[in-house]
């Protein structure tokens, strides 16, 4: 969704150039999330240049600090670069001007609240002389009511957004506030923990004000913020020092603070960031930073201002490096994505299996679940709950998950359970998936699940996320950063996670215990590297690797990533179809979808994913010899039902295109006009896995060649953290 932005350099001279390209290159790193206009806030002068007192009250500052600059523009980040630069020709601005101290903030808007347009885009400001500017993540879902007051009190709405009422009801509740206060000096914290009082929804803010020179204020509920922190001395190597009991103090030492969405336009500054958590108010002020903790409503009121506890926050290490979000010699990054899948799930499993020496002795271990395990097998049903990809990949674990724990396994759309309110019981465990772990729906259907007793266990690819900080346990998928908003590698790297689950949970059943075992094997063949937690396993690898399993040496998702070029073929003869139908069954019903779900999200194809038992019962009125049909009928239990599909298809002139296991073609190939995709078998439970990267592949081509945006479709976001 939007993306937020802000820099502050304190005591170390940066010239106003240099403080742009922060701020652009701090937008580029967000694109990703989606966006469709974007805009920044500068300051117009150094406010020491003119005003020469840093001990003013904000009065005084106001008086003589002149309105920041403030830029706008639909479309993409270039547009918005363009005409910054058009305009500070115009206008003879400095780009050479120095600044000792600077606080800039930006943002990328995806259009909730009005259409695509400058007026709509953020900054939001308060009025005429951007007294306060604020750019801002989620929905204020009573913004209607703040408006028509603020409207009584004589304020002029230019713009459609539900933002702009947060502006302009902090220069209402500054201008209230000093004349209440007489001498006393109203501070912007103070202004903002009113601000948040009358707020409802879900936001992440950053305020500036020319009231406040060189500060910057950040809160959040609900949507994802972060700090990043970056001290410079000049004995320090790299130029970066840090100490965790000091960062917050105000000791003068130059250094960068940034404020961010997401870890992503941070890294490539720092790795040292505090996540901020849900009522927290973030204080930027003279090289310090101060966090406020707001309660609504619990707060001491003195006049109309609240008081509140301050409190002391640790910073962590991101566990990210700048190459995970480049290209590499890739042109876009769903490619490269997907074609790092053998890495990704070789991470995803790193230390997670477990051989002890014998081949009689495989099992996994989950750090995150191991003292959760007991009350899990206790469990009256799990539920998994995610949105998009994320719930196609617990609909693929489900079936492993129901046939090695013996619980019952139902799946929620976390959208459809908090509209249903739909039964959680404190004896069950409910799974949340999300990539980002800050998805609206999903963390607020987890709130529903934590207000009604049940065991909440996550699962997600963002450490700190809130997700990962607000459920009981959970598992981390490190499948790495992924950029593109088609979501790929974190796909596959969520099916192996909770087969692992599956493993975990049922790994106390001896009558399952071969078929563990062997979904074991079949985890260490898909990536291409060792993954093993044990030192043993080695052994027992180079005992049995002649006879038992040769096929160690044929690792599987680099072998079907082999079909890219026939995929590319196949994209060529789909280019001008309107509509693509694909058909599976039992753990390839979510591979089904999720392959559609693809070829929908980037191609803007319609496509659809439909299980294959319910062919008779209206979509086959659909078919007939144009129409191009995809049918999953790779070797399972299965089989011989697909079998059946496609001859049934096949009667009706079908335009038939086949997805089966090596050496399946003359089974499952009806006529020579049947297109077949064989693909390396592999355990049932993990065939999902294996046949998704075909069809990955496929709308990733049928995008370039239909000449669409690969890695920022159309009107689509990355990380949905608005209902």
């Amino acid at each position: 969704m939007c993306g937020i932005f802000a820099y502050l350099n304190y005591n170390v001279n940066r010239e106003r150039s240099y403080i742009l390209q922060v701020l652009f290159n701090g937008l580029r790193r967000l694109e990703y999330r989606g966006y469709d206009s974007a805009g920044i806030a500068i300051d117009s002068a150094s406010f020491l240049s003119v005003n020469g007192d840093p001990n003013s009250s904000s009065n005084s500052i106001s008086a003589h600090t002149p309105p920041p600059l403030v830029f706008r523009q639909e479309g993409n980040i270039e547009s918005l670069v363009k005409s910054v630069y058009q305009e500070v020709a115009d206008v003879e601005l400095n780009l050479e001007e120095s600044f000792l101290t600077h606080a800039g903030i930006a943002h990328t808007r995806w259009a909730t609240h009005g259409e695509p347009a400058p007026r709509n885009s953020h900054p939001q400001s308060s009025g005429p002389e951007d007294d306060f500017l604020v750019v801002h993540n989620g929905v204020i879902t009573n913004y209607e009511v703040l408006k028509e007051t603020l409207v009584r009190h004589g304020f002029i709405f230019e713009s459609e957004t539900d933002t702009e009422v947060i502006p302009k009801l902090a220069k209402f509740v500054y201008d209230k506030a000093n004349e209440a206060a007489g001498d006393q000096i109203v501070t912007f914290s103070q202004v903002v923990l009113e601000v948040m009082r009358h707020l409802e929804g879900a936001y992440a803010l950053i305020f500036k004000s020319r009231h406040y020179p060189n500060e910057l204020i950040a809160c959040k509920r609900g949507s994802p913020l972060l700090l990043g922190v970056k001290e410079l001395r000049e004995n320090q190597e790299n130029g970066s020092a840090f100490e965790d009991n000091k960062f917050l103090s105000k000791d003068g030492h130059p250094k960068e603070l940034f404020l961010s969405s997401d870890a992503h336009a941070v890294v490539e500054h720092t790795k040292k960031v505090l996540v901020v958590e849900d009522g927290e108010v973030v204080h930027l002020k003279d090289g310090g930073v101060s966090i406020l903790k707001f309660e609504n409503d619990k707060g001491e009121h003195v006049g109309p201002l609240s008081r509140v506890a301050s409190v002391r926050r640790a910073l962590s290490i991101l566990e990210m490096e700048v190459e995970q979000i480049n290209k590499g010699h890739y042109e876009h990054y769903m490619q490269k994505e997907i074609h790092e899948q053998p890495e990704s799930l070789t991470t995803t499993m790193r230390g997670r299996l477990i051989r002890r020496g014998s081949s009689k002795s495989k099992s996994v271990l989950l750090g995150g679940l191991k003292d959760h395990l007991k009350t899990i097998r206790r469990s009256r049903r799990i539920v998994f709950i995610g949105c998009g990809t994320s719930y196609n990949a617990a609909l693929a674990a489900r079936p492993i998950l129901e046939e090695l724990s013996g619980i019952p396994v139902t799946m929620e759309i976390a959208s459809d359970l908090l509209d249903r309110q739909g039964p959680i019981y404190r004896e069950d465990t409910a799974v949340f998936v999300s990539q980002s772990g800050e998805t609206a729906d999903t963390l607020l259907a987890l709130q529903y699940a934590l207000d009604n007793g049940a065991l909440c266990v996550g699962i997600t690819n963002t450490v700190g996320s809130a997700i990962a900080r607000k459920t009981h346990c959970g598992v981390h998928i490190n499948a790495g950063a992924e950029i593109g908003v088609a979501s790929t590698k974190a796909y596959t790297s969520q099916i192996v996670v909770m087969a692992m689950l599956a493993l975990a949970i049922g790994g106390d059943t001896i009558s399952s215990q071969a078929r563990r075992e062997a979904i074991v094997d079949g985890l260490y063949d898909l990536p291409k590297i060792g993954i093993f937690a044990n030192v043993g396993w080695l052994n027992w690898l180079d005992r049995t690797a002649s006879t038992k399993r040769s096929k160690y040496t044929n690792y599987k998702v680099k072998e079907v990533l082999k079909l890219d070029q026939e995929m590319k073929d196949l994209a060529q003869l789909l280019i001008a179809e309107q509509s693509l139908l694909v058909f599976g069954r039992s753990y390839n019903y979510a591979t089904a979808l999720e392959g559609a779900l693809k070829v929908k999200e980037v191609a803007l194809m319609h496509s659809e994913g439909i299980l294959a038992g319910e062919m008779k019962h209206g979509p086959l009125a659909l078919v007939d010899e144009n129409l191009p049909i995809l049918v999953i009928a790779t070797r399972d239990a299965c089989f011989s039902k697909q079998q059946s599909v496609i001859q049934q298809l096949h009667a009706r002139k079908g335009r038939l295109i086949v997805m089966c296991s090596n050496g399946d073609a003359a089974s499952v190939c009806p006529g020579e006009s049947c297109k077949v995709i064989e693909v390396p078998q592999v355990e049932d439970c993990l065939q999902p896995v294996i046949n998704v990267v075909p069809l990955q592949l496929l709308a990733y081509h049928l995008t370039v060649l239909r000449g669409f945006n690969v890695d920022q479709p159309r009107n689509l976001a990355k990380s949905v953290t608005t209902q």
